[in-house]
């Protein structure tokens, strides 16, 4: 059965740099599709992050790029399989180099936390009770 993918598109400053925090929380880099100005990160079967130096990312858009330290150009959120699972990722993530983003948000049966990577693109970890999802 085809399983729709997700491939997100962001503009780095630094690609290597990229490279390495990804890699410290425990995604795969596609070295098939990994230049030196584009990385390939595997988060999972079905999302794949594509890091791109702001020069190479400019060849698939004619608008301004965002400085993502200063503006919001988008929220990527990543389910997890348990809470202690959010605050590893997260944990991980700012042992890395990235920076805590907003508050620790507790709503019991859903549980979530953020954090900025280096470029200032803001990742979101969030846990739900499978029980509270109705169908």
């Amino acid at each position: 059965m085809y399983q729709q993918m997700i491939f997100v598109n962001l503009a780095m400053n630094d690609v290597d740099a990229a490279k390495k925090f990804f890699s410290e929380l425990g995604y795969t880099i596609n070295p098939q599709f990994t230049t030196d100005d584009c990385a390939c990160v595997v988060i999972s079967d079905t999302i794949v992050a594509m890091l791109l130096s702001r020069q190479r990312y400019a060849d698939f858009t004619k608008k301004e790029i965002a400085d993502s330290t200063k503006t919001s150009e988008v929220l990527l959120c990543l389910s997890a399989e348990s809470r202690e699972k959010v605050d590893e990722l997260v944990d991980k993530a700012i042992a890395a180099g990235g920076t805590a983003s907003g508050q620790t948000q507790d709503h019991g049966f859903m549980y979530g936390r953020a954090f900025d990577d280096p470029d200032g693109h803001t990742w979101e970890v969030m846990w739900m009770d499978p029980a509270a999802v109705q169908s």
